[in-house]
């Protein structure tokens, strides 16, 4: 997520540690518009256009 707060940009970024983000399958889109309710769905690994979660991964140790 890119915007522009103020004084400068503000990048907020969430890495997977396995699968991607699904995003449009349109791949000359510049820019993804989303509501509020489907930019959680994104973070909380749903695919937008397909309606299927990524895998949930249960760390086996912490160190």
């Amino acid at each position: 997520i890119l915007y522009w707060e103020r004084n400068g940009f503000c990048l907020w970024l969430k890495r997977l540690e396995s699968e991607r983000f699904k995003t449009s399958p349109d791949f000359s889109d510049e820019a993804i518009v989303l509501t509020v309710q489907e930019l959680n769905w994104l973070l909380d690994g749903f695919d937008l256009w397909r309606n299927r979660p990524h895998q949930v991964l249960t760390p086996r140790f912490v160190a």
